[in-house]
């Protein structure tokens, strides 16, 4: 970059007014808490109990999985063997 191009950097700056910084950081904050907060621990383990009747259907050997693998690999929730009728 040359001093050419600074000079085009600062005019266009200066078009903007203090609001429009203001609401431009204000927004690119509120982008980094987003993508701050995903990184947390998730509420709910896989290992602990999603209903009270877990316990009961892991007893009886009909506990469904939360997610299987289909036939390329991709993880998917098991929602057909959780929701469906119980033998």
């Amino acid at each position: 970059m040359d001093a050419r191009d600074l000079r085009i950097i600062e005019r266009s700056l200066g078009l903007l007014g203090p609001r429009v910084i203001a609401r431009l950081v204000v927004v690119a904050a509120v982008a980094v808490a987003a993508l701050a907060s995903g990184c947390i621990k998730p509420v709910l383990s896989p290992d602990e109990d999603r209903t009270q009747f877990d316990r009961y259907d892991g007893i009886r050997a009909q506990y469904a999985p939360q997610y299987i693998s289909d036939e390329f690999g991709i993880r998917r929730p098991n929602l057909r063997m959780r929701l469906g009728q119980k033998e």
